[in-house]
C-alpha cells in the first residue's frame, strides 16, 4: 500500500509514520538538505520509517539516484531538530527535508555521485517550483543547526546545484594571508560580521564579541559558501564572500 501519490514525479512512495501537521505555515518556504550519516542507504531508509526513531524526511535520495518520498510535502516531517533561520525555530513546519545517502564524517565521508546529485537537483527544482521557494532558502542542515550538525558537509557540490538553477551561491573570494577576526576579538568589526550573518539568516547574537557561537556560525557559513577551508576564523576571504552573497540579493526578511 503506497499511502499517497508522490508530489515529485518519478519518486517511489514508501511511507514513514513519523510526521504531523505543519504548525506555523500552510506551505513550505524552505528546503533543508541533509546527509544520512549511516553506513547504507537501506539502513537509513529503514531508520527514517521506523516509529521508534521519531525522525523522518520528506525525501531520501539514494546513491543511484532513486528518490523515495516518505512524507507528503503538505505535512511536517521530523528532520531538522533544534534549529533556526531568520529567528524562526520550528524549521520542520516551514521546510521540506531531503536526506541524501552518504556515510558522513564519522563513517568515511565521501564524494556524492553525479547521478545522485542530478536527482537532488531535479527534486529541488520540482519543490521550489511547486512552492515558490526562493533560491536563498535552499539550505544545509548545518546552516539551520550550526555546531549541532555539519551535514551535508563541505564535499556537497553546491556549485553543481547553483549551475543548474538551484540555490544561492557566489564565487568564494580566494584565501589570502592577513588580518582576521577570531575567538575573543571584540569591537565594531565583530559586530558588523555578526550583523551580516544575521541578515542572511544565521542564528547569531549581535554582541560585538567573537564568542564560541560566532565561531560556530562562521564555520557553518564556510561549510556552505567557502568550503576550501572550514576553521571558524573570519578571514578576509570569509568576510568578502559574505559581503558578495548579501550584495547579490536584497536580504531584508525571510520572505
Amino acid at each position: 500500500m503506497s499511502g499517497f501519490l508522490p508530489d515529485q514525479p518519478g519518486a517511489e512512495v514508501r511511507v514513514s509514520p513519523n510526521f504531523g501537521p505543519r504548525r506555523e505555515t500552510l506551505r513550505p518556504d524552505m528546503i533543508v538538505l541533509h546527509y544520512t550519516g549511516m553506513a547504507t542507504g537501506a539502513g537509513a531508509e529503514a531508520w527514517l520509517r521506523d516509529p521508534a526513531s521519531e525522525v523522518s524526511a520528506h525525501y531520501l535520495v539514494h546513491e543511484n539516484g532513486c528518490i523515495v518520498q516518505m512524507v507528503r510535502e503538505s505535512d511536517r516531517a521530523w528532520h531538522a531538530g533544534k534549529s533556526s533561520w531568520f529567528g524562526r525555530t520550528d524549521i520542520n513546519s516551514c521546510s521540506v527535508g531531503i536526506e541524501i545517502v552518504n556515510p558522513g564524517h564519522s563513517l568515511g565521508y565521501k564524494a556524492f555521485p553525479k547521478r545522485q546529485i542530478d536527482a537532488v537537483i531535479g527534486l529541488c527544482a520540482g519543490i521550489t517550483g511547486r512552492h515558490s521557494i526562493p533560491a536563498r532558502r535552499v539550505l544545509a542542515h548545518s546552516d539551520v543547526a550550526p555546531g549541532r550538525k555539519v551535514d551535508p558537509g563541505e564535499k556537497f557540490p553546491w556549485k553543481a546545484l547553483f549551475a543548474a538553477g538551484v540555490g544561492h551561491l557566489v564565487p568564494a573570494v580566494p584565501i589570502r594571508q592577513g588580518a582576521a577576526l577570531k575567538a575573543c576579538d571584540t569591537g565594531a568589526d565583530v559586530e558588523a560580521l555578526q550583523s551580516m550573518l544575521a541578515l542572511y539568516g544565521y542564528g547569531v547574537e549581535i554582541s560585538g564579541v567573537f564568542d564560541r557561537q560566532t565561531e560556530i556560525v562562521v564555520a557553518a557559513f564556510q561549510r556552505h559558501f567557502r568550503r576550501r577551508l572550514v576553521d571558524g576564523v573570519a578571514d578576509s576571504s570569509t568576510i568578502r564572500t559574505l559581503q558578495r552573497l548579501l550584495a547579490s540579493v536584497k536580504v531584508t526578511s525571510p520572505e
